[in-house]
């Protein structure tokens, strides 16, 4: 390139770069009195009354003004408003506006207005090149019936959003909520949760860390250490979702429910709650805690567990469906599903019951398990009703009956009924030498037998007995009809609940 060519080139690129930096001129559009005072400044122009100009799309007002001609700048004074496209009205006493940065800074009594909300605060920075405003000395936001305080806040005018930090506090009709982080969107009325958060009104609380609010359909959404609490329950959960006015929550991963006035906690990892009726299921992982004052806590797992009212709505009825398995230290059971009325504290199991208390164990095609104080009170076997109790690894003690109902007194089998049909065998011992010495096969239409440690003390046969004392190992038939020893799907600890053999 010869020295010509490169010095056209260089001044072509002084004056594109010359005509990029040039920025547009703020325009004063009135004024009732315009004065110079070069004594203030070169290019200082002084407006007073009715002042009006205009920069960027946005026209702006005020009582007076210093316009800066040099430095693109103005000071407005008293009553200053601009208004940016019809949609953004600012108020304040005073701004200070720079043309090239496009930037005005509001001070004292400022009021951001769009269709729906009001901003007040005392500090405002406007970014008019990019629509975003930003408080940072507290402020106040109203729209309709909600009103919201940060320490500060940013409006992001293109979306119609606000985003806020430091002591959120929220207020609607329903609820007030407490927070370090938010986003609101005002057209949409749907609030974000971008930090601890906790949420109350006059039964609930609610707590997340992370999650979202749509207030006008009243729904709800809450991640990350999810808590919500009443007088009642609490719920925690990973993730929590509640619809207010179809009263409607779900609760997925982690889930542990706490009722304080049935003494229950539920575990699981997905739950469907709704509130009128009030019903919930919980699934997955599913386990009831029953917590007693009297004894060690009972533990329940199965597939589901469900909950309602019964038709009055006065009476909770509970419900675990498919491989139940309960785990106390002295008392287990197994069936395929069960149902506890809190009317009258019954639990009844379908499909296979199998009940082991200490040393004994009980099956039936059903069986009921009577609840008084917190404890067993009785229980009832119904229909081929037997119990068996191991008197060494290869003899065991039986009864057999049409029907049973199990006496318990100090959370040991102390007596049983039986109905229809009675057969017992049970090995005698030698106390002294406390060996097995014979075999007593008896049979009665009713029979009552009172137990000792998980054993046949004592047998009254009330009708039609019959019963012979057979040297030990005589008796050819040892087994009642229907036997089984079980004792391998018993769960031996809590954990073997989830542990279906």
């Amino acid at each position: 390139m010869n020295k010509y060519l490169f010095f056209v080139t260089f001044l072509l690129f002084r004056v594109l770069f010359a005509s990029a930096q040039q920025k547009e001129q703020i325009n004063i559009i009135n004024s009732n009195s315009l004065e110079f005072n070069r004594e203030i400044g070169e290019g200082v122009r002084r407006l007073l009354g009715d002042v009006i100009l205009e920069h960027d799309n946005a026209t702006m007002y005020c009582d007076s003004a210093y316009l800066f001609t040099t430095q693109n700048t103005f000071h407005a004074f008293s009553n200053v408003h601009v208004n940016r496209g019809d949609s953004i009205h600012l108020y304040g006493d005073f701004m200070l506006y720079n043309g090239n940065t496009k930037i005005g800074k509001f001070r004292n009594n400022v009021r951001l207005e769009n269709d729906s909300t009001t901003l007040y605060t005392d500090s405002l920075d406007y970014y008019s090149s990019s629509n975003v405003a930003n408080y940072f000395e507290g402020g106040r936001i109203i729209n309709e019936s909600n009103t919201l305080t940060s320490v500060v806040g940013y409006y992001y005018a293109n979306d119609d959003m606000f985003f806020f930090k430091d002591s959120v506090v929220a207020t609607t009709p329903d609820y007030i909520i407490y927070t370090d982080t938010m986003k609101y969107y005002t057209e949409e009325k749907i609030t974000y949760f971008l930090g601890p958060t906790n949420i109350y009104n006059e039964e609930n609380h609610l707590y997340a860390e992370n999650g979202w609010y749509r207030s006008e359909e009243k729904k709800f959404q809450f991640n990350e250490n999810a808590r919500y609490q009443n007088k009642e329950k609490v719920l925690t959960g990973d993730s929590l979702y509640y619809d207010d006015l179809n009263g409607i929550g779900i609760a997925i991963d982690n889930i542990e429910m706490i009722d304080t006035t049935e003494n229950m906690i539920l575990k699981g990892n997905y739950a469907y709650y709704t509130k009128d009726p009030e019903t919930f299921l919980i699934t997955d992982s599913t386990i009831l805690i029953q917590v007693s004052n009297y004894t060690d806590s009972l533990y329940l797992h199965a597939d589901s567990i469900s909950s309602n009212f019964d038709s009055t709505g006065t009476y909770r009825i509970l419900k675990a469906y498919h491989k139940v398995q309960i785990f106390r230290e002295d008392f287990q059971a197994r069936c395929d599903s069960m149902v506890y009325n809190f009317q009258d504290s019954v639990v009844t199991m379908y499909t296979e019951p199998i009940i082991w208390s200490e040393g004994s164990q009980m099956t039936a095609d059903k069986v009921e398990i009577h609840i008084k104080n917190e404890v067993i009170d009785f229980f009832k076997l119904i229909n081929t009703a037997f119990i068996v109790s191991e008197k060494d690894t290869t003899r065991f003690d039986q009864i057999r009956g049409k029907q049973m109902i199990g006496y318990i007194r100090s959370n040991k089998l102390s007596r049983v009924d039986v109905f229809g049909n009675g057969q017992t065998i049970y090995f005698t011992v030698d106390e002294k030498e406390n060996e097995i010495v014979g075999v007593n096969f008896a049979e009665s239409s009713d029979i009552i037998i009172y137990m000792k440690e998980g054993q046949v003390n004592r047998i009254n046969m009330i009708k039609e007995p019959t019963g012979i004392l057979y040297p030990l190992d005589e008796l050819e038939q040892t087994k009642l009809k229907d036997f089984r020893w079980l004792e391998h799907l018993r769960p031996k600890e809590k954990n073997d609940i989830f542990i279906w053999r």
